[in-house]
């Protein structure tokens, strides 16, 4: 196959991943990685790597679409990135060190509970006195000491898995502080924007990453991030957290047929 088709397959690829990834908050790695690893045979840790070329650009895109639709709270994003920075490089090259199938299998294990928990959250049905008491009750503050040590263990996951970082803090920031999901979606984004640099770049350096894939995959994303990030404002948000756990599903599914 020409180097020109499987450009052009990267780029329609991409297209739908950027998509997904701007409705969903997730960057579209998430997506990317068990579509690399079954359709192309990569490697856990190529996958990754590859992924994160694609990544990145996505992310900071879909960010600069989520602001548009809603102020995201910068110094507490800062915060949160600054933390996850150290922690994003320890994970990534925690994950260079180990067998690639048990990096697969610990994926999908974490993808699963995390799954389960969203579901758990949907299906949940409060009484009316319940639904009193929750009204009631204040969030804790969203602050910049807790968004640093949110940061840190996102970062942790953001370099071990290639993702995960936003998709560990989403629930947090939806379930502890009760942000609506789109808020969450667009601040745990913010946050791991800095270490999703550090670990394409410990993966690249590692010989990890193969940016002949991972170009094309990220111009395609690009260009249908922000259609994904309008359409995620204008879900419902029980739709939108339903739509967030299916995907998470659909991506452990996944890597149980590369396994």
């Amino acid at each position: 196959m020409s180097l020109w088709i499987i450009a052009g397959i990267c780029l329609a690829c991409g297209a739908l991943i950027g998509f997904l990834g701007g409705v969903l908050g997730i960057g579209g790695g998430m997506i990317a990685i068990p579509a690399l690893a079954l359709l192309l045979d990569m490697p856990q840790q190529l996958a990754q790597g590859t992924a994160m070329i694609m990544v990145l650009p996505t992310i900071m895109m879909a960010v600069r679409k989520y602001n548009q639709q809603s102020r995201i709270d910068r110094p507490v994003a800062l915060a949160g990135a600054l933390g996850a920075v150290l922690s994003t490089w320890v994970g990534a090259r925690l994950a260079l060190g180990i067998p690639s199938g048990t990096l697969r299998l610990g994926f999908a294990v974490f993808l699963f509970f995390v799954a389960v928990f969203y579901v758990y959250r949907l299906v949940r049905r409060q009484g009316p006195a319940a639904q009193r008491r929750a009204g009631q009750g204040h969030a804790p503050a969203f602050t910049r000491t807790r968004a640093a040590l949110l940061g840190a263990a996102s970062g942790i996951l953001g370099g071990f898995f290639g993702v995960g970082g936003a998709v560990m803090a989403v629930p947090i920031l939806t379930t502890v502080f009760r942000q609506s999901q789109t808020t969450a979606q667009a601040l745990a984004l913010t946050m791991v924007i800095p270490g999703s640099m550090v670990a394409l770049t410990t993966y690249s350096v590692a010989g990890q990453a193969d940016w002949r894939i991972g170009l094309p995959l990220a111009v395609g994303s690009l260009l249908f991030v922000p259609m994904g990030v309008r359409i995620a404002y204008r879900l419902p948000e029980r739709r939108l957290r339903a739509c967030f756990a299916a995907m998470l599903f659909v991506t452990v599914l996944l890597l149980i047929l590369e396994s």
